[in-house]
């Protein structure tokens, strides 16, 4: 696919989105080989740091940038044989995501191989649940299981303002990946939005339905909105204890805000996702922060009254249709579909210039829709660093758009 037919492809954005121009590389048939005897031993790095923000947070701040900036979610995990070869040594999922050595092993693995411009820490948006009163275990097959789900007033007493020096391990392990990629790329912490936290902690675990808690919105609204506040104030002190530890971008995952009526996205996830956003940027105001949803099509418009700086987009929404209907004065995230990643090069090639081309040159991370999936080849996700990293955007629409926003302005 040409530029010329992805600006024609483009082109219904309208008269406030502004033309991208790009200069192209070929990759020369070089990629990284998933053969090389590469080490992932956790070491420190060779890298030259300036005091400037990293490529990824100056996209996410709406700042020029020379290319979009682009990471995976998920990009450490099973799909990845160094992962999968520690994984066997260590097999319980919260020893690996609670130690702060395997911590910061597993996150820097894909930072090694592939050198992405964010490396998101290895965690999970469940790990800080004991330290506000929630204990949960995590089983082999059937994930995470919270015995003593809340679902009556009383059971609301079990909380407890979040405790963070029993997330030592989480602040310790920021600090040294900030240390170890210095700020040649961001490091990423995330949380997960109070809703979707509260989902697991109503229904005692995953679930398909949502039932539960859906139908205690109506039955005890009172009860879901002390939850929801408690983890409302627990999220923010989270997100600004991992902004102090190292972390430069911050990514609020309300993962199942999709499974809500738009209209009840209003009511039960986005006031407590905007008064994050609003306790963060009182201690945090130069901090980055994402906001993904899985599921979003219907809630976009909604996401942007949150305050966030960048929305994530699935891949079910146009990249297109999304910038369209969110405007250029935020930032967009994504949103390649993961199962390209199991397609020939040549059409994962084109479907990364057509995103990116449809994003616009201003505030795109360029992210898949949705996590990395298990069995993605290796040599796919580095043909997809390679290629993004061999974009380059027109200096001279930059410019123009830039002295254009000055005459609106």
């Amino acid at each position: 696919m040409s530029f010329s037919s992805l600006t024609s492809a483009c082109s219904s954005l309208g008269s406030s989105f502004v033309q991208l121009g790009f200069h192209y590389n070929s990759l020369n048939g070089v990629l990284f080989s998933s053969s090389k005897k590469t080490k992932f031993s956790v070491k420190r790095l060779t890298v030259s740091c300036s005091s400037s923000d990293p490529l990824l947070v100056k996209a996410a701040k709406g700042h020029p940038v020379s290319r979009p900036p682009a990471w995976m979610m998920r990009q450490a995990g099973r799909y990845m044989a160094v992962y999968r070869k520690l994984a066997e040594k260590q097999p319980s999922f919260r020893e690996r995501s609670e130690t702060t050595d395997l911590i910061v092993q597993i996150s820097l693995q894909p930072w090694e191989a592939f050198h992405p411009d964010g490396v998101i820490i290895f965690s999970d948006i469940l790990t800080p649940l004991p330290a506000f009163g929630v204990p949960f275990n995590i089983e082999e097959v059937k994930g995470p299981v919270i015995e003593s789900p809340i679902r009556l007033e009383e059971d609301l007493k079990a909380l407890h303002p979040i405790d963070l020096e029993k997330l030592q391990f989480v602040g310790e392990s920021l600090k040294i990946l900030r240390k170890e990629v210095g700020d040649y790329a961001a490091v990423l912490g995330f949380v997960g939005a109070p809703w979707t936290i509260a989902t697991y902690i109503v229904e005692g675990g995953t679930t398909r339905t949502y039932t539960t808690i859906k139908s205690m919105c109506h039955k005890a609204p009172h009860i879901i909105r002390a939850l929801l506040s408690h983890l409302t104030k627990a999220i923010a002190d989270y997100i600004i204890f991992q902004v102090e530890s190292g972390a430069h971008c911050i990514q609020i995952f309300d993962s199942w805000g999709g499974q809500l009526p738009p209209h009840m996205w209003e009511l039960w996830s986005e006031p407590y996702i905007k008064e994050i956003v609003s306790l963060v940027r009182t201690k945090c105001p130069d901090t980055p922060l994402v906001l993904y949803i899985n599921g979003n099509g219907g809630v976009l418009e909604r996401m942007k009254g949150t305050g966030v700086d960048v929305i994530g987009l699935d891949w079910t929404v146009d990249m297109a249709d999304g910038r369209k209907r969110l405007g250029n004065d935020i930032g967009v995230q994504g949103n390649v579909d993961p199962a390209y990643l199991f397609s020939p090069l040549p059409a994962l090639t084109d479907e990364i210039q057509r995103v990116v081309k449809c994003a616009g040159q201003k505030g795109h991370i360029l992210n898949l829709g949705h996590g990395v999936l298990v069995g993605t080849p290796e040599e796919a996700v580095a043909h997809f660093f390679e290629v993004v990293k061999s974009l380059k955007y027109d200096s001279s629409s930059q410019n123009r758009a830039l002295e254009e926003s000055k005459l609106v302005v």
